[in-house]
């Protein structure tokens, strides 16, 4: 796939995840979340090299003050990935994501061992994660499932799964006849375990 056509594929899916994306030129200038992904892609190159790690990560912490999103560069992340809004987004070394995934602000894909092993969470394709969740440890979310907001997600959930709560647990999403929102918010409740 050519640089421009990645490009526009990028900038479609930005406008089909947001219903506030009003065309291709404001959203190329003025999406963070874009240009995380962008620099990302540069720093994934470099990191693919390991002479050059460290550019990559220095490239990384540039786009991370300029768009207040952390992308380590040793995340792998596929086509079409919209981050909506942002801010506060950490991606860690080890994540790997999928095709068509949506993520909002607050979200993070983090550890929860310091051993030098797959660490992060990997992602199926057309997941969407709700502001705030947290996705911890080498755990894989199934395709087509949607993890609410603020959610803290530690253990695997199935494809087409709702993932809900702290710690969170999965229902199974019936996508095709549902007729209410992924994510209810009635199941936007704390559950604390002492």
């Amino acid at each position: 796939m050519s640089f421009f056509a990645r490009l526009k594929e990028d900038l479609d899916a930005a406008r089909s995840h947001d219903p506030a994306a009003r065309g291709s030129f404001e959203n190329f200038f003025a999406y963070s979340g874009l240009h995380a992904i962008w620099a990302h892609r540069v720093t994934h190159k470099l990191w693919q090299n390991p002479a050059l790690r460290f550019p990559a990560r220095l490239i990384s912490q540039l786009a991370r003050f300029l768009t207040g999103i952390e992308i380590h560069p040793g995340a792998t992340i596929g086509r079409r990935f919209f981050i909506d809004h942002g801010m506060g987004v950490v991606i860690g070394e080890t994540a790997e994501i999928g095709e068509d995934v949506m993520i909002y602000h607050g979200v993070t894909l983090g550890g929860r061992s310091l051993a030098k092993v797959k660490r992060h969470p990997t992602i199926g394709d057309r997941v969407t994660i709700g502001a705030g969740a947290k996705v911890l440890g080498p755990i894989t979310i199934g395709a087509d499932s949607a993890i609410g907001a603020n959610a803290v997600v530690v253990k695997n959930a199935p494809p087409e799964s709702i993932i809900t709560g702290i710690p969170a647990t999965w229902r199974h999403r019936d996508a095709k006849s549902e007729t209410k929102p992924a994510v209810d918010p009635a199941e936007y409740y704390i559950e604390y375990r002492i």
